[in-house]
């Protein structure tokens, strides 16, 4: 009977269903008090939102679009580029039939620079597609503040190439050209696809089934993209693109002054690292998820963790080769090891320190998290909160004196910081160097100039460590590194202190910050790079983050980024940790490691 009158007269599915559904509606709720009665109407013809822009109730038409709405309101600084309804992220097309929170976002928002990305990037596939007919495209990671593509078959991109490009998307973006989102059988998908040359989407599409799937449709091409994005080309406000090694570089609006474009740092060592890992991985027959997850249907999950952990640990044996030629020619004893947030800092500390005694040298590690300032010292940022990311927390002056103490052979006392009194406690036995002996320490700022003033650069050896995830989830859709450290993070605060994922979410924003201004302007400074990220490692957290994104609750703005994270998991198929081996890196976040972990900065609820 309900089928019947979906169809109705008009003979469609979806006008008839409308009313049907406003009438029910309008049963459910007639018995309503006045008070809620201001988001119903109880004809069913209007529905009520709350919108949190300006703080407003509203009543707008059953079907209304979010882009309808945005005309409702003041006109904003910057163009909305999409909402979260009840924390959910959204693209302006999307329809309200029920009384929701609405939150409208821009570029400076997270999520909003991330809408931009995306449609920056479909804008110059389309360029692409346009000017080099039949050619691969693909983005494969961010560099230098901005991102990295190459055009397959194109050796070296030149400036005319880019000339042609950035012409072709002005008149792109000139056009105002829709964006269009529908739900589309996953079979004919694949047609679509196939004809394009889209294998990528098709081998993920076949390890990861569904009968329906979402694509983007922008004049001519398709696609996927893993997330929202603008109505249409006239949002692309600022862009740039440059020749860029054998590619194309594509600059960013910056997301705290969107008139403004991010400025090209260059990252020599960065690109580098991320080069060689993306050329290994394609050897491993790896480089996207849908070709990970077809190894994993063939039962060879325990050889890519086999492989991969011995590249980490042949990686490990050559730079601890380079610290003993260090050592050797010019007297270094002093490595400095910094990276963000779960890059896994303190196991690759003590891995390379197993590297190095291999080699007759004796590492002694030091955590620069003990010479903390005591608390009631401890500088407030902005908001009047202790800052624990600025290097200014750290003791500077007692550190370089014993630095210096220890070089001069002369026994210290090392401190010990209590992250639970906020005091400086000390360790029962002192400290001394014997010839043999290399300090080994680790810590956000153990790239910072202000760290190690004192000390002649002779005596140093810098390595920068972040998981620079290498493999896509397919040519348009890169993993980004700051998603991998995320997911570890969520899974480690939940092992290691019991802390729920809103939490941890919560924080990322200020982590994300403080890594921005203390940790990234000195990354080139390292003598090397160690990429902590292994191909098989998303697969296996998948089941431990899982659990605790699913806990995340609708009601905190929080929800929208949990859904997202497992809306990108739900595209790995599950790899058991069972053979992971105890010194893995891995295992500092999912647990079972050999080696023995202290509370840190980064374990404490306001910690990094």
């Amino acid at each position: 009977m309900i089928i019947a009158r979906f169809r109705g007269e008009r003979g469609t599915l979806f006008g008839d269903y409308r009313i049907f559904v406003r009438e029910m509606y309008g049963m459910c709720i007639s018995g309503v008090n006045q008070c809620e009665r201001r988001f119903f109407d109880m004809n069913g013809n209007l529905v009520g939102i709350a919108c949190e822009n300006n703080g407003a109730n509203m009543m707008v038409e059953w079907g209304t679009r979010l882009s309808d709405i945005i005309r409702m309101l003041p006109e904003p600084d910057l163009p909305y580029l999409a909402a979260y309804v009840n924390n959910d992220i959204k693209e302006l097309d999307y329809m309200i039939y029920e009384p929701v929170s609405v939150r409208f976002i821009d570029i400076t928002h997270f999520e909003g620079i991330r809408v931009y990305q995306r449609t920056l990037f479909f804008t110059l596939q389309k360029a692409v597609h346009d000017l080099f007919p039949g050619r691969r495209f693909r983005i494969p990671h961010s560099v230098s503040k901005g991102f990295y593509c190459e055009i397959e078959g194109l050796d070296e991109v030149s400036q005319e190439d880019v000339d042609r490009l950035k012409a072709r998307m002005n008149d792109l973006i000139a056009q105002d050209i829709p964006i269009a989102r529908q739900k589309v059988l996953a079979s004919e998908a694949k047609e679509v696809y196939s004809r394009l040359g889209f294998y990528d989407k098709i081998t993920l599409m076949d390890t990861r089934p569904k009968l329906y799937v979402t694509m983007y449709g922008l004049a001519d091409i398709v696609g996927y993209f893993y997330g929202a994005l603008a109505p249409s080309t006239s949002y692309l406000t600022l862009y740039d693109l440059k020749p860029y090694y054998k590619g194309i570089y594509i600059a960013v609006p910056k997301r705290t002054a969107p008139d403004q474009p991010e400025v090209m740092i260059h990252q020599e060592k960065m690109f580098d690292i991320f080069t060689e890992y993306k050329e290994w991985v394609d050897v491993m027959g790896v480089p996207n998820i849908g070709l990970l997850n077809t190894r994993v249907l063939a039962g060879e999950a325990s050889d890519l963790i086999k492989v991969a952990e011995a590249f980490h640990e042949k990686k490990l044996a050559s730079i601890a080769d380079a610290i003993y030629a260090a050592n050797r020619s010019r007297g270094a004893r002093l490595v400095l090891i910094s990276g963000p947030s779960s890059s896994g800092k303190t196991t690759f500390a003590k891995r390379l320190g197993i590297q190095m005694r291999i080699l007759g040298l004796d590492p002694v590690l030091i955590s620069l998290d003990d010479y903390f300032l005591e608390r009631e010292q401890t500088p407030r940022d902005e908001n009047g909160d202790f800052d624990y990311e600025t290097i200014d927390a750290l003791d500077l002056k007692t550190f370089n004196e014993h630095l210096g103490q220890l070089f001069d052979g002369q026994s210290v006392d090392i401190p010990r910081y209590d992250f639970i009194s906020g005091k400086r406690q000390w360790h029962e036995s002192p400290l001394q160097l014997s010839d043999r002996s290399v300090l080994v320490v680790e810590g956000i700022h153990g790239l910072n100039p202000r760290l190690t003033e004192k000390v002649p650069d002779s005596y140093k050896y810098r390595i920068y460590i972040s998981a620079f995830t290498s493999i896509m989830m397919d040519d348009m859709n890169r993993i980004p590194t700051t998603d991998n450290r995320l997911i570890r993070r969520i899974v480690r605060d939940n092992e290691t202190r019991g802390s729920d994922a809103v939490s941890t979410l919560r924080r990322w924003a200020s982590v994300r910050a403080g890594e921005d201004k203390y940790i990234f302007p000195y990354q080139e400074n390292a003598d090397v790079m160690f990429n902590s990220s292994l191909f098989y490692e998303l697969p296996v957290l998948r089941s431990y983050a899982e659990p605790l994104l699913y806990n995340v609750p609708n009601t905190v703005p929080e929800y929208g980024e949990a859904k997202r994270l497992l809306k990108f998991l739900d595209n790995f198929l599950n790899i058991s940790s069972a053979e992971i081996p105890p010194t893995s890196i891995l295992r500092e976040f999912i647990g079972g490691s050999s080696f023995r972990y202290c509370l840190s900065a980064a374990d404490e609820p306001d910690g990094r």
